[in-house]
């Protein structure tokens, strides 16, 4: 294991930040892996995982059994961790900007269709080269105006040419479950069952600019603006993964992801044991696979009291009501209610809650939304 280390802050900087990463195996050889926690900085399960993930890769690399390269970040986000706001973890906003911590992204894709005109040719895996290449000189001109942009310059250059991009979060209150682009369904399908996922929300562009899209869209983008004639296959399989709920921070779940994902990396390649094994004792899948574009937000209409009829993980008809808010002084009760058939897969821990806020996610099977479809 190399451990890395990656300044943030500029000089006379009145606070200091810097990025740690932890590398395995050898650069250039076999598949590339790149997994980080806790980019949203408050979501804490994943740094636990990560925990995790870095002793059993360092048994693996101590083996001989690491046959890519595999960077794992354990906390995304220095600069969200040492943010509070009156004794209270704020990590998933910069308190600067307000912004985002997973928004806003560079995507490469509308310089890359600039530099590689004329470049590319009738041989997929030529053009893959050709794409990475090219991704890897576009972050590395990227010139960060702020703290904030410096630390997504660090985990984009060390994510944007991996073959596989694992960004794990978590929801206020959730069941365990995945976004990721439409291309990669195949890709993802096994890794959902591994992990026992109750939700796969597919988009081609979710809104935003988060950062798995950073790594996964340019494939896609590119295809539809060369050609057919120029293969440019989904080269990235990028997923964020919703690791349950923020108070899910529990030693045996986290042990639990953590096999999973290795599971996976060894049913690719990317560590040396019984893949065989592993295809064959995948677990039957929790749920199909749906578009992200048919969650529906459960959105209250008045400020009130938040009781929940309906659990999550439970499969919903169209019309059942999932809550109750009641007006604390009056005593109005407003029955909230799906509009989709699917499955509650993430609500708020919020019991006081105010009018516009979402309050419940439904994974629906038809797609009847556009636009920015991530929660803010």
């Amino acid at each position: 294991m190399q451990a890395h280390t990656h300044p943030i802050s500029a000089p006379h900087s009145s606070a200091s930040y810097a990025l740690h990463s932890f590398h395995f195996g050898t650069p250039g050889q076999g598949k590339k892996v790149y997994i980080q926690a806790s980019l949203h900085a408050d979501e804490v399960p994943a740094m636990l995982v990560a925990q995790f993930l870095r002793k059993r890769l360092i048994a693996l690399e101590a083996e001989g059994k690491v046959r890519g390269e595999i960077i794992l970040v354990p906390a995304a986000n220095p600069i969200g961790l040492a943010q509070a706001v009156h004794g209270a973890p704020f990590g998933r906003f910069e308190l600067a900007s307000g912004i985002n911590f997973n928004r806003g992204f560079k995507h490469v894709a509308d310089e890359l269709k600039q530099s590689l005109a004329g470049l590319l040719g009738g041989d997929a895996q030529e053009n893959i080269g050709l794409v990475r290449a090219h991704a890897r000189q576009s972050i590395a001109r990227w010139q960060p105006a702020s703290d904030a942009e410096t630390l997504k310059k660090h985990l984009l250059d060390m994510a944007i040419d991996a073959d596989f991009v694992f960004d794990l979060h978590c929801d206020n209150e959730a069941t365990l479950h995945i976004y990721a682009g439409t291309p990669l369904a195949p890709a993802v399908a096994p890794l959902a069952r591994l992990m026992g996922a109750q939700a796969v929300l597919l988009s081609l562009a979710a809104g935003g600019e988060p950062f798995d899209e950073a790594c996964s869209r340019l494939w896609w983008d590119l295809q539809s603006h060369f050609g057919s004639a120029t293969p440019i296959p989904p080269s990235c399989m990028a997923v964020t993964v919703e690791l349950r709920g923020e108070m899910d921070v529990h030693y045996e779940l986290a042990e639990r992801d953590a096999e999973a994902l290795l599971c996976y990396l060894t049913l690719n390649g990317v560590i040396d044991g019984d893949a065989a094994g592993v295809a064959a004792a995948l677990p039957a899948p929790l749920c199909a696979m749906t578009p992200l574009e048919g969650s529906e937000p459960i959105i209250v209409p008045h400020a009130g009291v938040l009781v929940y009829h309906r659990q999550l993980g439970e499969r919903l008809k169209a019309g059942e009501v999932v809550a109750d808010v009641i007006d604390p002084v009056s005593g109005h009760t407003t029955p909230l209610r799906c509009t989709v058939d699917g499955i509650f897969y993430a609500r708020t821990a919020h019991r006081h809650v105010l009018r516009g806020w979402n309050v419940g996610k439904v994974a629906g099977v038809q797609a009847y939304r556009a636009g920015d479809l991530l929660s803010q």
